[in-house]
């Protein structure tokens, strides 16, 4: 009797249980997104940009190379250019429009194209700035080869002097950023390179955006003459004495006295005063000094 009920019993729960399935696939279809048919920019949940600052300070422009990444589907991941009418080509979808976007909101368009022309119902995709050649950099002042640099990523200062030949002899060690802030003021923010460029320094990299410029003002000088062994101007070092000016001098000569030194400085008001220093005063910019010859 038991084994005739269960027997009896089983068409009623496959039914039941063929009728369950049925019903979730149907609300599965319902639920699910329908493709877009035109193409509208996507939320941060559907397109990102990740690199650093750099992807979020810069924007794309005419030149500029993007690497286009889309997660789970790397046939339409590609390495491309900004074209003059400032559109990028994604894959299948074609010309979008990149110039003057950040790398996200370039990443939110691609995304939007790939969803409006039906290749794909929710991409993830990542557009990573590859290379600079919108952006631009002046270099100015005491370098070799001063001019206008085009920039990538992560550039520095360190990487811009070094594409302009370099500080010359008259350089000084503190150089200056010069960034337009939102207002457009310009920023001057000063740099020790030495403290930059020594190998006990724990400064970070300062990397340059474009519309930036970078000037090396010419260092504080001194000029010495009368009993040295090379009277000439030179440069001005930090915390320079009077006996350290005239040892950069080659020192006294044979006729000349440590004792008849005279420093000829401009005041704040533009005349000039005769000082009568010891030998470990310190040596101001522009400073002229001259030793005189021995009495007997």
């Amino acid at each position: 009797m038991i084994k005739q009920f269960e027997k009896s019993r089983m068409p009623a729960v496959w039914f039941l249980t063929v009728g369950l399935m049925l019903a979730g696939i149907s609300c599965q279809a319902s639920a699910a997104p329908s493709p877009a048919t035109e193409p509208e920019v996507t939320g941060p949940e559907s397109a990102s940009a990740v690199g650093g600052d750099t992807n979020a300070t810069f924007k794309l422009g005419v030149g500029d190379a993007v690497s286009i990444q889309v997660y789970g589907r790397p046939e339409f991941s590609t390495i491309t250019y900004v074209s003059p009418d400032g559109t990028i080509s994604v894959p299948l979808a074609g010309s979008v429009k990149a110039a003057g976007l950040p790398p996200a909101e370039a990443a939110q368009r691609v995304a939007a194209a790939l969803r409006g022309g039906n290749f794909l119902v929710d991409p993830q995709v990542t557009v990573f700035l590859v290379q600079y050649r919108s952006q631009q950099v002046s270099v100015l002042g005491e370098v070799r080869s001063p001019s206008r640099f085009p920039i990538e990523s992560k550039t520095t200062i360190l990487d811009l002097l070094a594409q302009a030949g370099g500080i010359t002899e008259g350089g000084a060690d503190t150089i200056y950023l010069l960034r337009p802030d939102k207002d457009g003021r310009i920023q001057h923010i000063p740099i020790d390179i030495k403290r930059l460029t020594s190998s006990a320094s724990s400064l970070p990299a300062v990397t340059v955006r474009g519309g930036d410029a970078v000037f090396v003002p010419r260092a504080a000088q001194f000029y010495i003459y009368g009993e040295v062994q090379s009277p000439n101007m030179y440069r001005l070092e930090p915390g320079m004495t009077v006996v350290q000016a005239i040892a950069r001098s080659g020192g006294i000569t044979p006729r000349g006295s440590d004792g008849r030194i005279e420093i000829r400085r401009r005041t704040g008001e533009g005349s000039y005063v005769t000082l009568k220093p010891e030998l470990t005063d310190p040596v101001e910019a522009n400073d002229v000094l001259r030793v005189k010859e021995r009495i007997f």
